[in-house]
């Protein structure tokens, strides 16, 4: 003869128990728990994303904000016996089959809500605000303007300025000293400056046997820096020390993503092209600190999107694309058919402005495309940037640590 023990299970699969707040807790078919509100809203939950996210001290580390299990597999074989809301207490509770108890705060549950809502909501707030994407005529519309010194010292305009980059993909900053550490001072005011083959800190002057392209007093064309690289470079901080007197030196900037966006909507095949056939970027030459070779090398497409099929990355560098094609031969026409109306498309939505000796123009360098126009130095009049870059998994914690100081779990 069975006790009640073990019939209660089975009689509480599609049983719920109502409260006085009107919040009902239900087990359904031993998958899901469901509450629902007086409100008419339901929050549902896979029974199996319960335990593994189980709060209790036996299987949360709260100062690591860990998992303490150590499951060889997943907790498939665990399910729950019976669920029930705790008025007092505001806690959905839930008992296992292998006589686990877990209780959820109410609060916690809502923030990790199924829902399309809400999950659209953490990925616009929390994870990465969407970019707006723009071009030629938006321009007066998008620019933002910060102080420097506002940006060192208030972090509620380090925060805006962050956002700013984040969705609008560029800035201004006016103000900054005459000193060749203001770069590196605003990478360190976000986090870690990101290193590479050019160093940490780098200068942007007419050299004599110029190493890299942009050390040219030659048009720049319209590009984005580091395509060689898996990890690119996330923002580039380029800090006006002496600007060129000469009527040249002009920074140029397209929206990279704005561009992408046209090309999926008007020329969809080009657009697949662009999406899907591997480009040979490279860059090849020594170190210029110890003078160590490097031979950098990466294969993507121009344009490259996200887990969400939103845009993520543009590829394009005129100067830093290899010889090499490796692709099928029927592809590389096709591809230079599509990579000629993007570049077509991308110097009509090109803005031309140029900075001041002081100013720090600063852009995500995984979405503009940049490039200057020609200039002339002269014995009394040498154009001199300093720039600096970070990474973007930098800045996104530095703006959710700005945003959220003090986290849930």
């Amino acid at each position: 003869m069975l006790s009640c023990k073990h019939l209660i299970g089975p009689l509480l699969t599609r049983q719920f128990q109502r409260h006085a707040s009107g919040i009902t807790a239900q087990l359904l078919d031993q998958r899901y728990v469901e509450l629902a509100k007086a409100d008419g809203q339901r929050l549902k939950y896979p029974s199996i994303w319960l335990r593994d996210n189980c709060q209790c001290p036996e299987c949360f580390h709260a100062e690591t904000r860990a998992r303490k299990s150590h499951w060889e597999r997943g907790p498939l074989h665990v399910q729950a016996k019976r669920v029930s809301y705790d008025e007092k207490s505001q806690q959905l509770i839930v008992n296992w089959e292998d006589a686990h108890n877990s209780s959820y705060d109410l609060e916690w549950l809502q923030e990790r809500d199924f829902g399309q809502q809400s999950r659209q909501r953490y990925l616009n707030e929390v994870y990465k605000p969407p970019a707006q994407l723009w071009g030629k005529s938006q321009f007066g519309e998008v620019t933002r303007e910060f102080s420097y010194d506002d940006v060192l010292k208030k972090d509620t305009v380090l925060r805006d300025w962050l956002e700013a980059l984040a969705v609008q993909g560029f800035a201004l900053l006016r103000g900054a000293p005459h000193d060749t550490e203001v770069a590196r001072h605003l990478a360190e005011r976000i986090g870690h400056i990101k290193r590479t083959t050019y160093g940490d800190v780098f200068e942007v002057k007419s050299k004599p046997n110029a190493k890299n392209y942009a050390y040219l007093m030659t048009p720049l064309p319209l590009h984005t820096d580091m395509p060689y690289y898996e990890y690119k470079a996330g923002i580039n901080i380029l800090h006006t020390l002496v600007q060129s007197s000469s009527p040249g030196g002009a920074n140029m900037m397209t929206d990279g993503f704005f561009i992408a966006d046209k090309m999926r909507r008007e020329h969809p095949d080009y657009y697949e092209i662009l999406r899907t056939v591997p480009v040979n970027w490279f860059d090849i030459g020594h170190d210029g600190d110890a003078g160590k070779p490097f031979h950098s090398l990466w294969r993507a497409p121009v344009i490259c999107l996200d887990v969400d099929g939103q845009f993520a990355r543009i590829n394009q560098n005129t100067t830093k694309r290899d010889s090499r094609f490796t692709v099928p031969l029927d592809q590389a026409m096709l591809w230079y058919e599509a990579y000629d109306k993007f570049l077509q498309l991308a110097q009509a939505e090109a803005v031309e402005f140029k900075t001041r000796a002081g100013d720090v123009f600063v852009f995500n360098n995984l979405r503009m495309l940049h490039g200057r126009t020609a200039y002339e130095d002269s014995p009394d009049n040498k154009r001199h940037l300093i720039g600096a870059y970070v990474d973007w998994d930098i800045i996104y914690s530095k703006l959710r640590t700005l945003k959220f100081p003090n986290p849930r779990n």
